[in-house]
């Protein structure tokens, strides 16, 4: 369980919670104050209160205050960092996905690819363990690894934190691979210039009905391992409709680490977002030059 948004809590009914049974043939919904367990099968959707979300013994409105102060905290760290980033033109990417994506096999293959190009640094979020930030570094970029514990996220003061520790150069390209979860990083802006969803085809092609909150603020999909998708049953189409049904202003690329295929798109995704952050500091240094010069 996350002990800051309760996810993974076990089954048992806050005082004012709605949610609907699904019966096969039918549905109902129904209020029922009680706090026994189930034991039945039914479909039990815990989303359908004001606060899309059930925490057990937390009524409706005091989970939808507590969201609102966590997230607002959350909202000036990523402020301070998202001001950090604009002013040293670092682009920031926020990659989330599922545990077992391949993230860090992406970025390992990514990192050999571009230091030549650009100024490379990774901020590696997981509960446990410095593995991940040990591979980075392995690639003769800088890595800071940040363990979150019982947290299932990163958040705006841990990577704040990182990046004091990290110093990434002005000019730069800054990764931050997420804890794995397609859940709660939805929810905790980092000051990042987009959020990168990674989905593998090792997973189910309806990942993005099923975790529609990540999806919808990806700014990039990106479909990983399609050199397995002759021996898998994965249906690429149906997951490509379904991540426009969710988000239909997403850039999607189909890409294999290992293989090769699709880096290219990814590598030129990465070069025009930093050349639209470059362009944009630069109007807002002519911008500032100009009204100085008026006065």
């Amino acid at each position: 369980m996350c002990t800051v948004c309760g996810c993974g809590d076990t089954h048992s009914h806050a005082e004012d919670t709605a949610h609907a049974h699904h019966h096969g043939d039918h549905q109902h919904n129904h209020d029922h104050p009680h706090d026994h367990a189930h034991g039945h099968s039914h479909h039990h959707h815990y989303g359908l209160g004001p606060a899309g979300l059930h925490i057990g013994g937390l009524s409706q409105a005091r989970i939808i205050k507590i969201e609102q102060d966590i997230l607002g905290r959350n909202d000036a760290d990523a402020a301070r960092n998202r001001r950090y980033f604009d002013e040293h033109c670092i682009l920031a990417l926020n990659l989330v996905s599922s545990p077992g994506s391949g993230k860090t096999s992406l970025l390992e293959r990514s990192i050999q690819d571009l230091k030549n190009q650009y100024a490379l640094n990774v901020i590696e979020g997981d509960q446990q363990t410095e593995n991940d930030a040990e591979r980075i570094r392995a690639t003769g970029a800088g890595a800071v690894q940040i363990n979150t514990g019982k947290g299932c996220h990163l958040d705006g003061r841990m990577v704040e934190q990182a990046i004091i520790t990290l110093k990434p150069a002005d000019h730069s390209v800054l990764f931050i691979e997420n804890v794995g979860n397609l859940v709660c990083p939805a929810l905790f802006d980092l000051g990042e210039a987009a959020k990168v969803v990674i989905l593998s085809v090792t997973e189910g092609e309806d990942k993005p009905l099923k975790y529609p909150d990540m999806f919808h603020r990806a700014g990039l999909v990106l479909i990983n391992k399609i050199d397995l998708l002759p021996y898998l049953s994965f249906d690429l189409e149906r997951c490509l409709h379904y991540v426009r049904q969710v988000n239909a202003e997403a850039d999607i690329i189909q890409l294999t680490a290992t293989g090769g295929e699709g880096l290219s798109q990814w590598y030129d995704w990465i070069k025009q977002k930093r050349q639209a952050l470059l362009n944009s500091r630069i109007a807002e240094l002519e911008q500032a030059a100009a009204v100085k010069a008026q006065l």
